[in-house]
């Protein structure tokens, strides 16, 4: 495979890149996310991490089952708790604002 070509869209990481860690001695997707970010853009890692469980069992000798996904953590943002015991006041724009709201 051409070294230039994307593995992860998200944060534009390589497959030479990986490739290059993997060499370097990391063996897992969890330390690959770690070092590259590879997973940690907004698909979190649901469009790179099955390509490369794949690339880590090529270059290793693994088999491809053996290499476990890193754990998808979806993005949050920390609610007041007196916030949940209000019917309806949880809004997306609380969610997703500045934390300068009311």
């Amino acid at each position: 495979m051409n070294r230039d070509v994307i593995i992860c869209r998200c944060e534009d990481v390589t497959y030479g890149e990986i490739v290059d860690a993997i060499d370097a001695g990391l063996t897992t997707t969890e330390e690959i996310k770690r070092i590259l970010r590879c997973g940690m853009g907004p698909c979190q890692g649901r469009t790179c991490s099955r390509l490369i469980a794949r690339i880590i069992a090529e270059k290793t000798g693994a088999k491809a089952p053996d290499v476990p996904y890193p754990a998808v953590r979806p993005p949050t943002r920390p609610v007041e708790i007196g916030t949940l015991e209000e019917p309806g006041a949880v809004r997306i724009e609380t969610l997703t604002g500045t934390g300068d709201e009311e």
